[in-house]
């Protein structure tokens, strides 16, 4: 069997690597061997975090309408148990960016909300 030769690829690879490592920190942006550690490292943290972004905003959204319903008088669960009474069907990323830059509409949600509570009770 004629024997391969592997130069072409093996280079073409690490010198993707070392690329995409670009920007590193010592050893870890010319080092094969250490650049290819750390960015095995950073893709594992990259999709880690892309799964944690989306329970960070949830819960900063959660506290933006908490704080924006206790100035109207409401505490987070019976404003969002209000809304869903009302038949108000507004997600929380659209209820937290109300609070913060449209205070005037957001007290009159509490307010509707405050509403189907007095009926519903």
């Amino acid at each position: 069997m004629p024997r391969i030769k592997r130069s072409i690829n093996a280079h073409k690879r690490r010198r993707k690597v070392l690329e995409e490592a670009k920007g590193f920190w010592g050893l870890k942006k010319s080092s094969y061997r250490r650049a290819n550690e750390a960015l095995l490292k950073a893709y594992t943290y990259a999709y880690r975090d892309r799964k944690a972004r989306k329970q960070d905003f949830r819960a900063l959204w959660i506290q933006r309408i908490n704080a924006g319903a206790r100035q109207n008088g409401l505490s987070y669960n019976q404003f969002i148990h209000g809304l869903k009474e009302a038949s108000i069907d507004l997600n929380r990323k659209v209820l937290a960016d109300l609070a913060v830059s449209e205070p005037e509409v957001f007290a009159e949600l509490v307010a509707k909300a405050k509403e189907a509570l007095a009926v519903a009770a």
